[in-house]
């Protein structure tokens, strides 16, 4: 399917070669002699670029017919065709993609035209502000979200690892405790042998001097 290019100039002879020019390409080319005829075409069908002469009736029709194409739901290529160059930032302000000044050379005008649509086409496929992914609102609060997941997991898994620690320390010390009570009673038990022994011992002189 052939591209569909809107060509807006007062000048019939300028749109009559860029007409030629550009169908010669493979483009298939709409024209209009005025702002005004201009930005009715832009309603009535759908083209993947408007080019438009800066000063035609008036010094404002130009940027009349980009803001038209600009407010257009198929969202085409913009480029303004003047023979008076403007800074950067004036065309960009008016929402133009690209200036194109003339008398321009075949070739590099369809160059030109071929690297502006194959831009645009990639921003558009890549859909409304690619940077809007990267570090849009709804990025940003999927990082805000992320992070407490993570701080809360590292907490469970400190937790997970303090819990076993006390419990062995407390296992320790049920276990010093024991051994001390064990300690104490193996004490006991050696206190009472001796007990026992002497015990014995005096109850056999007892019987001994009883004998006698």
């Amino acid at each position: 399917m052939k591209r569909r290019i809107l060509l807006v100039d007062d000048e019939v002879a300028v749109l009559l070669t860029l007409k030629a020019v550009l169908e010669i390409s493979g483009f298939e080319v709409d024209t209009a002699a005025s702002a005004r005829e201009g930005k009715h075409k832009l309603h009535t069908r759908v083209y993947e670029m408007v080019i438009s002469d800066m000063r035609m009736e008036s010094d404002s029709a130009g940027t009349e017919v980009v803001q038209a194409a600009r407010r257009a739901a198929y969202k085409p290529a913009i480029a303004l065709l003047t023979a008076f160059p403007v800074a950067e930032e004036d065309w960009q302000e008016m929402g133009a993609d690209r200036m194109l000044v003339k008398p321009m050379h075949t070739r590099v005008l369809l160059e030109q035209i071929e690297h502006l649509l194959t831009t645009h086409q990639s921003k558009l496929t890549k859909g409304p502000s690619a940077s809007a992914k990267k570090s849009g609102p709804g990025q940003a609060v999927a990082k805000k979200v992320a992070v407490p997941k993570t701080a809360a997991k590292k907490m469970v898994v400190k937790k997970a690892v303090v819990k076993p620690v006390a419990t062995n320390n407390v296992t320790a010390k049920k276990a010093v405790t024991k051994t001390a009570v064990a300690k104490k009673a193996v004490t006991k038990t050696a206190v009472a042998k001796p007990v026992v022994k002497t015990a014995g011992k005096a109850s056999g002189k007892a019987v001994v001097k009883t004998k006698r």
